[in-house]
């Protein structure tokens, strides 16, 4: 175990946080919805570490497991303001009876009040990055360097109105077309440069991006778009001091996988084939249904085994996998999602075996507390001044973003420990490695 330390410094979490999500969507609005029924005791945060999760500390014997929330200094859930920008004018209120993912009766109508409140402001869009998506709701500038400044204006605004101390952003919106790093994304100067040219490799997602940090407020990216990672945003984020991060909630199919395939690994079972298949009827899922859309998320998709297993370190096991990924939009499911998963294992004498997989879930039941989690701990990330990316919440993410030069964790449990210890480390406690521990219960130094 590793020895104790000092506490890092990590200023108050005093007054408002405001939250603003991108897209006010079925994932935005069952957040904002959920935590409101939190607040006045009509459900449970499920789901959410913040909240609901502990940490142990020390050694076993100590018996120390006290809440995330009540260890770390954390936004409490009655100090958060929200807001959101989106292409379509609807309020929470009526994202939420649109949506359909909350009962109407039970868990929108009781809260109509406070959900009506919240009307998106005018988004950044354009149709050719999100091509199943229309929307009237939609800001008008010059060139794209001009949207953005329009973006950093609403930021300015929402934090005056609401009387917020600190912000952090959600990108909760539509998955974007695929879009390759290229000359534009490079350094600051290239970027801006391409802002005011218009260039198309500028996605609206960057946009907010780039006005979030250069109003110093944390980033969240939470669809497999390109966004913040890329080397000019990043190099912006450490320059301004802001925490950044994503990208692409990390829910269904994809956690699921993040969990089995650890397990084939460290028991050294081969796997030969691996095909998944989705069919969801919300909003996502009419976005992926565009080929271009469709290349983003397979790509977060596809990255989890390949990293996991380490093919280049176990050819025999896993150096002829066969990884297929498949979505397909069927609006009769509208946010219940099923994914389905074929996986051909083999194992001693490499005799074959089969396990499927039918998770029936509800897609923005899982993000949402995802959103949650992600806000509050990227403003603990501010006021503790860690910027740049924050690899250890890479947990929620199915496609999680590193620095330069290194590959990313998938394993689930492997981020959990990695997001508990720098919770330990933040608050000068020992991080828990598991190694010692036995020698000192049986009285050996």
């Amino acid at each position: 175990m590793a020895t104790a330390g000092t506490p890092r410094p990590i200023a108050p979490a005093q007054g408002k946080l405001g939250v603003l999500c991108v897209g006010l969507g079925a994932v935005a609005s069952t957040f904002i919805a959920g935590v409101e029924l939190t607040r006045r005791g009509l459900a449970k945060p499920i789901g959410s570490l913040t909240q609901m999760g502990t940490i142990r500390l020390g050694k076993r014997t100590e018996g120390r497991a006290p809440l995330i929330k009540e260890f770390v200094p954390l936004a409490r859930l009655e100090d958060l303001v929200f807001g959101a920008w989106d292409p379509v004018p609807d309020d929470a209120f009526e994202s939420c009876l649109h949506c359909g993912v909350l009962d109407k009766h039970e868990h929108v109508l009781p809260i109509k009040d406070f959900l009506s409140t919240i009307k998106p402001m005018p988004a950044a869009f354009d149709q050719h990055y999100v091509k199943k998506l229309e929307g009237s709701n939609v800001k008008q500038g010059k060139n794209k360097k001009d949207l953005a400044e329009q973006l950093r204006k609403d930021i300015r605004d929402f934090k005056a109105k609401h009387g917020c101390d600190r912000l952090v952003i959600v990108w909760c919106a539509s998955t974007e077309i695929f879009i390759t790093p290229g000359p534009a994304h490079q350094t600051l100067a290239a970027f801006e440069k391409a802002m005011e040219t218009n260039d198309p490799s500028i996605a609206p997602s960057m946009l907010y991006a780039y006005a979030a940090i250069m109003e110093g407020v944390p980033f969240a990216n939470g669809a497999p778009n390109l966004t913040c990672d890329i080397p000019a945003i990043e190099q912006l984020a450490k320059d301004k001091g802001v925490a950044i991060g994503g990208k692409d909630f990390k829910t269904g199919q994809t956690m699921l996988k993040t969990v089995l395939s650890p397990m084939f690994k460290a028991r050294m079972l081969g796997v030969s084939g691996w095909y998944s298949t989705n069919i969801l009827g919300n909003r996502d899922g009419e976005v992926l249904d565009d080929p271009e859309s469709f290349k983003s998320k397979e790509v977060s998709k596809l990255g989890v085994l390949e990293h996991i297993f380490q093919p280049h370190l176990y050819p025999e096991l896993y150096g002829e996998i066969y990884h297929k990924v498949r979505i397909n939009y069927y609006p009769p499911r509208g946010d219940n999602k099923e994914g389905w998963d074929n996986i051909d294992i083999f194992g001693w004498c490499g005799y074959p075996m089969q396990i499927k997989v039918d998770f029936l879930c509800r897609d923005s039941i899982l993000a949402a507390p995802l959103v949650l989690d992600l806000a509050i701990f990227f403003d603990l990330a501010q006021r503790a001044k860690l910027s740049g990316i924050q690899e250890w919440l890479s947990f929620y993410f199915k496609s999680p973003q590193v620095a330069p030069g290194l590959y990313p964790e998938h394993d689930l449990f492997i981020q959990q420990t990695k997001m508990k210890n720098t919770l330990r480390w933040l608050m000068g406690e020992q991080q828990i490695t598991h190694l010692g521990v036995e020698y000192y219960e049986y009285g050996e130094k």
